[in-house]
């Protein structure tokens, strides 16, 4: 799109259109490298002569770029053909985009990604919920619920390892580093080569594992759940949910690539197909298989999550390349600055300690993360082992009230999964004060939001889970006693985001760290403990506690060890003391709405009294304690809802 120049502008292009006009030397809006048709050489062609100053396509980058000759006059050296240059008064980061090859993303598509991957992880937040009422409705809350949740164990551990932690803190920085050599014009195709390095050893790894877990199922029901009653159920289950191991691996490497490529919209629909797919199979199968067909859903699910991103993936590698989305453009008139140099590789350098593990992923960078995603998902199997002993239905009630309860923290870490590009981008960069700030803005806004959702859950724990299970097999003892476990479970929720927010920044550096690893074993600990001392006299509520105080002191720790050495050095004191600010506000809307709601005897009327309630003392003591990491990011939203989202294309 050509930008009209101004009266001065035209006037001095004018003057020295005779100069410039048919030599090839002006080098204009081309798409760059990134994604975009051709090699960076045949970006360049003779521009009009009263064509000043032009802006990139919608998804460009919109950087300007200095002519051979200005680049003489100044003394500087000559533009390469096609070369990313930023402004002269850009800050060190953006330099640092450019020397890239990729630009930061404006706070607009930030919001716009945001946005999309909320829609989309609320509608399979609500069609979760939709599966777990099904299930309710169905199955009820008792052996044969037991024992598919048992065996649910191999999802919720695969989506951990293979979708949302494990595999994503090493191949979102990894994808996003070939990315960004790709846009630099390095010889081949730095992506493809990616691919072909990793995918087929993983797939050959996501096989075995899965044939291993269908082999020893019967072994993996006995660690996991030794007083179940109907243990072979709970095996035939375990065999059916293994294939998904394979499904969600494939799935996981498609949404990292992605994301990396500012995709976001294929990723974010992974849940709604997954959770599609359990609810059909239940309802055609569940009258002649059972509980099983809940297991056999699993299995479907999966198959449709890679569906479901399989041809956005192809056409990113495959097809014809397009510009990343949604850069800021440089305004008409600023002034351009030589492009800048490529990162130092040699040793030592923050390009050459990011570069060399994330070529091609290697063991000593994988190895903390899976133990980390594994260590963080025993959790759930020391609930499920400590259940097992109680009354039937016990596994099952904690089940409802973790996936009710979990759904403000889904959607608080929505942010952090569209920045985790960005920050793994500017890490790789050694742009630390880029890092810096997008980590301190990342917590600020997630915990806001959980914070509001987890009062909400507390204040309306009752009313909530009788709307949303007491019906069929499920009765009004069920509701009560997973009511009183979701109430504890929101204690928790904000150590969850913490730890979900944080850790993204130790494993986006491109080195080894086990220090996560070693603040996820103590609340590991911790949870151990506290669950085996409070389990008898408590039941599952000592259990749902026991989970809280365990990942608080992960995030606890998580917090204080920010640091250069480790991660990002961020202004801890600070942040914690903005945080105390919304958790004193959520305490005081979540006692409120918790005595509104309990006034009222329709659930209906009283989860709209109790919610609106928390909403209004909530929002309220946010404005008076002066908390601002909402309202701007508000606002970003606001202006960006009714313009057109280039991202949200399924590329």
């Amino acid at each position: 799109m050509t930008v009209t120049p101004s009266r001065a502008e035209g006037e001095d292009t004018a003057s020295r259109a005779g100069t410039r006009h048919g030599t090839g030397a002006w080098a204009n809006d081309a798409a760059p490298a990134t994604g975009a048709g051709g090699p960076a050489g045949d970006a360049e062609r003779p521009a009009p002569a009263a064509a000043t100053t032009r802006r990139a396509p919608a998804g460009g980058t919109g950087r300007h770029r200095r002519t051979k000759r200005r680049g003489r006059a100044a003394g500087g050296a000559i533009p390469v053909p096609g070369a990313r240059v930023a402004p002269t008064d850009a800050p060190a980061g953006v330099a640092a985009d450019n020397a890239a090859g990729v630009a930061p993303p404006s706070r607009g598509f930030l919001a716009r990604a945001t946005m999309i991957t909320a829609v989309l992880s609320i509608a399979g937040a609500l069609l979760g919920l939709g599966r777990d009422q099904a299930l309710a409705h169905l199955f009820g809350a008792g052996t044969e619920t037991d024992a598919f949740l048992v065996a649910w164990t191999v999802p919720e551990v695969a989506a951990t390892l293979l979708i949302e932690d494990g595999m994503a803190f090493v191949l979102v920085p990894a994808f996003s580093l070939a990315v960004a050599r790709r846009a630099r014009g390095a010889a081949g195709d730095p992506v493809r080569a990616l691919v072909a390095g990793t995918l087929p050893r993983l797939v050959l790894a996501f096989v075995a594992a899965a044939a291993l877990l269908m082999a020893g199922a019967p072994y993996l029901v006995a660690v996991l759940a030794p007083g179940l009653p109907d243990p072979e159920l709970a095996v035939d289950c375990t065999r059916l949910t293994a294939t998904c191991v394979l499904s969600f691996g494939l799935a996981g490497y498609c949404s990292a690539a992605l994301r990396a490529h500012r995709r976001f919209l294929a990723p974010a629909a992974i849940y709604v197909a997954y959770n599609t797919g359990i609810i059909a199979v239940m309802f055609v199968l569940g009258g002649r298989w059972g509980v099983r067909s809940a297991a056999l859903g699993v299995a479907v699910g999966g198959c449709l999550m890679v569906a479901a991103q399989a041809p956005s993936l192809a056409r990113q590698l495959f097809g014809r390349r397009r510009p990343m989305p949604a850069c800021d453009p440089v305004p008409a008139g600023a002034p351009a600055a030589e492009a800048a140099p490529e990162p130092d590789a040699s040793a030592g350098s923050p390009a050459a300690r990011s570069a060399s593990p994330l070529d091609s992923p290697n063991l000593a960078l994988i190895t903390p993360v899976l133990f980390f995603a594994l260590c963080r998902q025993s959790q759930v199997l020391i609930e499920r082992f400590l259940a097992s002993n109680l009354p039937s239905g016990a596994i099952s009630h904690l089940n409802y009230a973790q996936k009710v309860a979990q759904i403000p923290m889904t959607l608080s870490l929505m942010l952090c999964t569209v920045t985790f590009p960005v920050l793994a981008q500017a890490l790789a960069e050694g742009d630390t004060e880029r890092a810096r700030a997008r980590v301190e803005r990342d917590v600020a806004v997630a915990s806001c939001v959980l914070l509001l959702g987890a009062a909400a859950v507390f204040a309306c724990a009752p009313q909530i889970i009788e709307l949303l299970f007491q019906r069929g097999a499920f009765n009004a003892g069920d509701t009560s006693a997973t009511a009183a476990v979701m109430r504890v479970y929101s204690v928790g929720l904000l150590g969850h985001t913490l730890v979900g927010a944080l850790v993204r920044t130790y494993f986006s550096a491109g080195r080894p760290t086990w220090y996560p690893l070693a603040a996820m074993t103590a609340g590991i600990v911790a949870t151990t403990w506290i669950g085996v001392g409070t389990v008898e006299a408590w039941g599952v509520c000592g259990i749902a506690a026991a989970n809280a105080v365990g990942i608080t002191v992960t995030a606890v720790l998580l917090l204080t060890g920010m640091g250069e050495r480790r991660s990002v050095r961020i202004h801890t004191r600070r942040v914690v003391h903005e945080l105390s600010k919304p958790v004193r506000a959520a305490v005081c809307a979540a006692t409120a709405g918790a005595l509104c709601a309990s006034r009222v005897d329709s659930p209906v009327l009283a989860l709209v009294a109790g919610g609106l309630t928390v909403t209004l003392v909530y929002v309220l003591l946010l404005r008076v304690l002066g908390v601002q990491a909402v309202a701007p990011a508000f606002r970003t939203v606001l202006r960006s809802v009714t313009r057109r989202l280039p991202h949200a294309r399924s590329r």
